[in-house]
Order: C-alpha cells, then sequence, then structure tokens
C-alpha cells in the first residue's frame, strides 16, 4: 500500500550552497565518502564482507560510487564515529529516495556491512531489486500488520552480532520544508528490546543527510552539494535503568521518549547543515499530516 501524501517538489527548498559548505569546513573534517576508508585505515569486518556476496557487492558499490560522484559533490563528517567490531544501530534521516544510498555506500566504505530495512516493494523492482537483496535488505511490508515480527527479525541480526540501519520515518518524510517528521516507534522498540537482551546500551548512531533534495537527475548538472553527518553516540542509558522490570517488552513511554530524542537530534543536526532553523510552528506529524509543537511529541 502506498504511504500518505506526496513529498513536497525539489522547489520546495534552495540547494545547499558553497559557502555553507565551506562553513561547515571550518567546523568539521568534512571527508569523500565514496572512497575507500576516508578517515584513515580501519580494520574491515571480513566476517560480514565475505558473507555477504563479497564480490557483486564489490562492484555494486563501485557503481553506486561513480553515480553519486556524477550527480552531486558529497561531504561527510564523523564517519571515524563508525564502530570497527560489533553490532551497531544506524538511524538515517529520509529526505529523498537518493540520499538512501549515501549512508549505506559511507558504511561500506568504512568495512561494515550493515543490514538494513526498506519497504518490500524494493526487493521486486526489476534488477535493482536483486541488488537491494544481495546487500543485506530486510524487507518491510507496510501496514501488513507484521510490524512484531520485523521488530524481532531486527532485533535478532543486532543480538548476533550485525549492525543495522533503519530509517525510522518508515517513508520519504512528508514535512514540505523537508525536516525530519515524526518517527515510528519501531526503532524505539528495537534499540531498547535489543539492548535489554545484551545486557548493555547498543551505541544508536544518528546520520543525516542533507542537499539531495534539489537535485535533478535528469540533468544534475551542475552538481549541487551534499553533506552527510554521521553523528555522535545517541545516550539512552536512562531508559535501560530499570529494564530487567520491564515485562514482556519495552514500556511504550521509553520507546515514545527514545524516539523522541532521535528526532530532535536529527533535526538539531539537520539545522546546522542547511544553515538554517527548522521551523518555529513545531514538527511535521505523519499521522495528522500537519505541523505540531515539539511540546505535543
Amino acid at each position: 500500500m502506498a504511504s500518505k501524501g506526496k513529498p513536497s517538489p525539489r522547489s520546495a527548498v534552495p540547494a545547499l550552497s558553497d559557502q555553507q559548505v565551506a562553513l561547515l569546513a571550518q567546523r568539521h573534517r568534512l571527508v569523500d565518502p565514496t572512497r575507500y576508508y576516508p578517515t584513515g585505515h580501519r580494520t574491515p569486518a571480513l566476517d560480514e564482507i565475505d558473507g555477504q556476496h563479497p564480490v557483486g557487492t564489490t562492484r555494486l558499490l563501485r557503481g553506486v560510487s561513480q553515480v553519486v560522484r556524477d550527480s552531486c559533490r558529497v561531504y561527510a563528517w564523523g564517519l571515524e564515529r563508525v564502530p570497527q567490531t560489533g553490532p551497531f544501530i544506524t538511524a538515517a534521516t529520509h529526505v529523498t529516495q537518493f540520499d538512501v544510498f549515501i549512508p549505506m555506500m559511507a558504511l561500506f566504505h568504512q568495512g561494515r556491512r550493515p543490514r538494513y530495512m526498506a519497504k518490500a516493494e524494493m526487493a521486486h523492482w526489476p534488477l535493482i531489486g536483486s541488488w537491494f537483496r544481495m546487500v543485506g535488505m530486510q524487507p518491510v511490508e507496510r501496514k501488513s500488520g507484521k510490524a512484531r515480527s520485523i521488530e524481532e527479525e531486527s532485533i535478532s541480526i543486532i543480538t548476533s552480532g550485525r549492525p543495522l540501519t533503519i530509517w525510522p520515518e518508515g517513508t520519504v518524510t512528508r514535512d514540505p520544508l523537508k525536516w525530519p517528521m515524526s518517527l515510528k516507534p519501531g526503532v524505539g522498540f528495537i534499540a531498547l528490546e535489543a539492548s535489554r537482551q545484551l545486557g548493555r546500551m547498543v551505541p544508536l548512531y544518528p546520520s543525516i543527510t542533507w542537499g539531495a533534495a534539489s537535485i535533478n537527475h535528469k540533468w544534475p548538472w551542475p552538481r549541487k552539494n551534499v553533506v552527510m553527518c554521521y553523528d555522535r553516540l545517541l545516550d539512552y542509558s536512562d531508559l535501560l535503568e530499570d529494564m530487567d522490570q520491564w515485562g514482556a517488552e519495552p514500556p511504550k513511554q521509553s520507546v515514545h521518549a527514545l524516539c523522541v530524542r532521535l528526532r530532535n537530534r536529527m533535526e538539531e543536526v539537520m539545522a546546522e547543515i542547511r544553515g538554517e532553523e527548522p521551523p518555529a510552528a513545531g514538527y511535521f506529524d505523519y499521522v495528522t499530516m500537519t505541523r505540531r509543537p515539539r511540546s505535543e511529541q
């Protein structure tokens, strides 16, 4: 079933200017995530690489990287934070379909091979669907009543030692100005329950990408700027203090609190990348398709 509403057009936002990229470069070390190990040499997770169609994945990564370089000038900071071993969760913004590839490409170039959640329809797209499955796609059947089984599979991925990438908005943002909208509760449930099963806080990293919304993919020249931040670890240890007393599952209020914390941080980082303040009227709520005060999250 298609998601309600339609994403706003490219004309809704201006392109990310060279001046803003230069300002970000003064604050952060910007690197090229389309190349291997842009933050310096790292030890790749060979077990993940060897277990995920290494030849096909390498070829696909090379092709995706070339398409990205041809379509835009992409920069990133914070990739040194990507763990070299062990499970972690990447929670990424979803402004366009194109910018889905930016964090995935960056993590692959850092020597990790996360599994990732994506809408089930993508698995059946001609040619591209087989590529998605090859690189670790976990199909999500939206509005199928299978949310719990999807969450359980995601938790199993993490507790087995693998990283997981999630786009927690569930679809491309419907905010007319393309800010992060309300999040689905799945990311909060997965992070909290996986942490309880492992007996420790699973690292959760927000990943924020901005700039691709203004790209005309039929004629992308002159190339636009795209910037990604792989943000600092999001601390939610306080939500785990009573995890031995949860019962069958994490409390809904804790799940909600983590989602709000994550969305707010995504918005904060996106504001820095864009060089502008988020809408004063509040955040965009997908359920009601309206903008609501942040105090009502």
